[in-house]
């Protein structure tokens, strides 16, 4: 059997897990309840909202109960006829405000409403940021494996052409040359082995910080077809950024939020009216400092109150220019917001469609490249090609191996990038992906890999 014949498929097959692998939806469930970013995030969102919610206080009304109990004593400085005397006084006082007008309460509560918008938009993206996170993640580690599996691969295909060359020379067929080319080779892939098994533990180490869990093991792609793109139209993409993005809502809503600072500047003009009421009982035992009588008394008052401001010494005016410039930058930070997403849509569209095109010409890479090893170990056992040339060959094909694994890795992540950048990234793009995967095997089977001829 010729490792060389493995097709992609088989050995993903190869690569295929026991049972407690876990696939990309189980790892992103993981990720949403352990990631600390994504927690972090969560609880941020949740204090916004809460914050935003306070501002309804404003338009309520507000109660407010006084209790007070305190004893005094009268002494008479002069011989009067009157006694010395202890008193003792209670007195509690409910009272109640609600505001009738007031412009800058109405302003915070409608900004108030806005925050929790935007409290919900900041968690979007956080949520949409974590699901490319543990994908990219994920396919970094498939990246390693297939890495790790090639150069395996590739080494032992040296290791049978240094085995062969020094047969060669011992019989007198080749050079000393060709042992030593293929020692160098060798020695080179061995140094390359090194480096993509660590490479290998850095990525599994990366998946497992941001699921929160250790000893992951991704489940391998089952097929190399990739999913179309769905509308395949940058304006469509485009346009869905425009009218969805979660990072556009909360500018627009910075806006709006902008401008209703303005009316709370300019409320500092207008008057306030309030209607208020409020309930006092006084008990008065033994008397009172004025009066030895005991006395109990209930007052109770409604009315509303008015209040004009005339002058606070141009503070106002001031205020309100401050906020009239904010409101224009708010502005300008949504055009900014604006243009910077329809570009990295544009630049997301446009790379998932440059990955495809590079996948394609991989694979015919990867024809051609097998087609040229073979003839080179033709070659090379008829007489007309070196060691060096079959090497060289082997070299190639395993590169190509790995260059469209990982091309194909990139346009799966890609297209979730793509509906990030237009804002319609969900939690169910993935199960797309996840039917892609191999299925978990039991832990007692081995898999064959499939797809081997023997030569």
């Amino acid at each position: 059997m010729n490792i060389l014949r493995l097709t992609p498929l088989a050995l993903a097959a190869a690569l295929a897990l026991p049972s407690q692998a876990q696939s990309l939806v189980e790892l992103y469930e993981s990720a949403r309840s352990n990631d600390a970013a994504y927690q972090s995030a969560r609880a941020q969102a949740q204090a916004n909202d809460a914050r935003g919610a306070q501002a309804l206080g404003g338009m309520l009304p507000s109660v407010n109960l006084s209790a007070s109990a305190y004893t005094g004593k009268v002494v008479t400085s002069e011989p009067s006829g009157t006694p010395d005397r202890n008193f003792d006084t209670q007195n509690a006082t409910l009272s109640a405000t609600q505001p009738l007008y007031r412009g800058a309460n109405y302003a915070s509560y409608q900004q108030g409403n806005r925050q929790s918008e935007i409290a919900q938009a900041q968690l979007e993206t956080a949520e949409q940021e974590l699901i490319v996170r543990v994908t990219q993640a994920y396919f970094d580690v498939l990246a390693a494996q297939d890495a790790v599996t090639f150069v395996n691969a590739q080494k032992a295909a040296v290791a049978e052409q240094l085995a062969a060359a020094k047969r060669n020379f011992e019989l007198g067929a080749t050079t000393v040359t060709d042992s030593r080319e293929a020692q160098a080779r060798f020695d080179l892939v061995t140094a390359q082995q090194i480096a993509t098994d660590n490479d290998l533990r850095v990525k599994r180490l990366a998946l497992d910080q941001v699921v929160g869990k250790s000893g992951l093991m991704p489940l391998p792609l089952a097929t190399t077809t990739l999913p179309a793109l769905d509308p395949d139209d940058m304006n469509h993409w485009v346009q869905q950024a425009m009218d969805n993005h979660p990072n556009l809502k909360q500018a627009r809503l910075a806006v709006e939020i902008a401008e209703y600072e303005t009316d709370k500047a300019e409320a500092g003009h207008k008057p306030t009216l309030d209607l208020v009421g409020s309930i006092s009982l006084n008990n008065n035992s033994n008397g009172s400092a004025m009066s030895p009588q005991t006395s109990r008394t209930t007052t109770t008052m409604v009315g509303v109150v008015f209040n004009m401001p005339l002058f606070a010494g141009f503070a106002t005016q001031n205020r309100v220019r401050e906020t009239v410039a904010l409101e224009e930058k708010a502005r300008a930070d949504l055009e900014a917001a604006q243009r910077g997403i329809a570009q990295a849509t544009r630049t997301a569209y446009f790379g998932v469609q440059s990955g495809k095109s590079q996948v394609l010409a991989l694979e015919a890479a990867e024809t051609s490249t097998q087609s040229a090893l073979d003839a080179n170990k033709l070659g090379y056992k008829v007489g007309v090609r070196i060691n060096i040339d079959v090497l060289n060959s082997q070299s190639q094909l395993y590169q190509t191996k790995r260059d469209l694994a990982k091309a194909r890795y990139d346009v799966l992540v890609g297209g979730l990038r793509l509906r990030q950048a237009s804002g319609s990234l969900k939690t169910d793009d993935l199960q797309a992906i996840n039917a892609m995967l191999a299925p978990a095997q039991p832990a007692d089977s081995v898999p064959a890999a499939s797809g081997t001829q023997s030569q």
